[in-house]
């Protein structure tokens, strides 16, 4: 971006945080965009980027457009920027917290905010990223399921043994809170999965929809093209550490950073862990930036005493402006 993203000298006990796919809806940073000439700008540079109009896309659809895995990926890293730049116009530079952390592509529009890597550079990673998935969920196509209410470990052993009983591919892909798991791999271990699930006392065990089997080995595929990319690219220091998703720890350096966006495409999101982390270490605010409240409701779950704060339009920038400014 031709305006950089200016941070304060003082570090506060927050920790930002960026969704990933599945939070994005038609109209999403349109009244950002209206509101804030940065945020303007965002979209402005990404439609420049990208050669396509995924500004339209973000306002105004069509829905079945927007969600499409090639888009989706972009579209929502472009939106939670422009929330990003919108607070930096409010409130003249951001307030620097204490970790950054984003769910799934989340990761990278979080690496972005962090100063890791440049905007332009982070757009085209995740529209590549969105691609490349999108052509390994045709080629091995695969379920995602949403299991609540049994433990991780129970979940683990279900899969370890389901994957081993087909020849094939099951694994926890997200550990978003307590009781709360998604699992990805091949359709035949998923359905023998989901069987053994229920016998074993879940809740409820709910496909998603979606078409692509993210964070398991059927992805691989995927990440091996997008290993190139990564490696291309010119890779910072964060100004405060990012929590990894296939981790939950803080990264140390650039090339822990690179490492982290290539295995976190088959590797599990371990979000619960990330979060503990975030907590134990002193945060007391979680601040989501972009589209929706997914991440603070799993907060929520994870740490019922903390703060929530949501930020994706102009009134909540203004709120955040005056609560943190």
């Amino acid at each position: 971006m031709s305006l950089p993203l200016a941070y304060g000298d003082e570090t506060l006990p927050l920790i930002f945080l960026f969704p990933g796919q599945g939070s994005q809806h038609v109209g999403m940073a349109k009244e950002l965009a209206e509101a804030y000439a940065s945020a303007r700008d965002v979209f402005s540079e990404a439609d420049d980027v990208l050669g396509t109009a995924i500004s339209r896309i973000c306002f105004e659809g069509p829905e079945a457009v927007l969600t499409d895995t090639i888009n989706a990926q972009p579209a929502l890293f472009a939106s939670s920027m422009a929330a990003l730049f919108a607070i930096q116009e409010e409130m003249g530079c951001l307030p620097r917290p204490t970790y950054f952390a984003g769910h799934s592509m989340g990761e990278y529009t979080a690496m972005a905010a962090a100063g890791c890597i440049g905007f332009a550079d982070g757009l085209q990673l995740v529209r590549e990223r969105g691609r490349l998935m999108k052509e390994a969920g045709a080629k091995q196509p695969g379920r995602m399921v949403a299991v609540i209410g049994l433990e991780e470990s129970v979940v683990a052993q279900i899969c370890v043994e389901a994957a081993a009983a087909n020849d094939g591919v099951a694994q926890i892909a997200n550990d978003n809170c307590p009781g709360q798991i998604v699992i990805s791999g091949d359709e035949n271990s998923i359905a023998t999965t989901m069987s053994e699930l229920e016998k074993a006392g879940a809740r409820r065990v709910v496909p998603l929809a979606v078409s692509i089997a993210a964070h398991c080995p059927l992805m691989e595929p995927a990440a091996s093209q997008l290993r190139d990319r990564i490696e291309a690219v010119e890779v910072q220091e964060p100004l405060a550490p990012v929590i990894g998703n296939t981790s939950g720890l803080p990264l140390g350096g650039a090339a822990a950073i690179c490492e982290e966006l290539i295995a976190q495409l088959t590797g599990s999101v371990r979000w619960t862990d990330s979060m503990k982390h975030a907590v134990d270490a002193g945060v007391e605010t979680a601040v989501e930036i972009g589209p929706g409240s997914v991440l603070t409701g799993l907060m929520k779950r994870i740490q019922r005493r903390g703060k929530r704060v949501n930020v994706s339009n102009a009134g909540e920038v203004r709120r955040f402006a005056g609560q943190f400014g």
